[in-house]
């Protein structure tokens, strides 16, 4: 079972409420969530690693990344502004822990759609 902490402030905001939403997603594995919200055209990259473009890449690459569940994650902070969004924190993989910080660009200002994610991952 993954322990969630969550730090940010998602308030009323319902695109940081996403936002915390996705990254559980992601620390559970909950792969069908995240591909769900991604648009036909995405763009993920994550840097010193690969770039995936399009949702049938992304969603291969989400279903087989849901076998690396973390035993806890903490999301400091969230950022929305327009389009865009930022968000950090940190996961801890058996005796591994990763800090992150993900930028998203949305299809346009109101929709939970992803057009890009950009993902910086460190092994602490």
């Amino acid at each position: 079972m993954t322990k969630i902490n969550i730090l940010a402030d998602c308030g009323n905001s319902p695109r940081k409420g996403f936002l915390k939403e996705l990254n559980i997603a992601f620390a559970k594995g909950n792969a069908d969530f995240i591909v769900e919200h991604a648009s036909d055209d995405i763009v993920w990259t994550i840097y010193g690693d690969k770039k995936i473009e399009g949702k049938e890449a992304f969603s291969k690459e989400v279903h087989t990344m849901k076998q690396y569940t973390a035993d806890e994650m903490t999301l400091h902070s969230v950022i929305t502004h327009g389009r865009e969004a930022a968000a950090n924190g940190e996961m801890r993989m058996g005796d591994k822990t990763y800090v992150f910080c993900d930028v998203y660009k949305f299809t346009n200002t109101i929709s939970m759609v992803l057009k890009e994610i950009q993902s910086y991952v460190i092994k602490l």
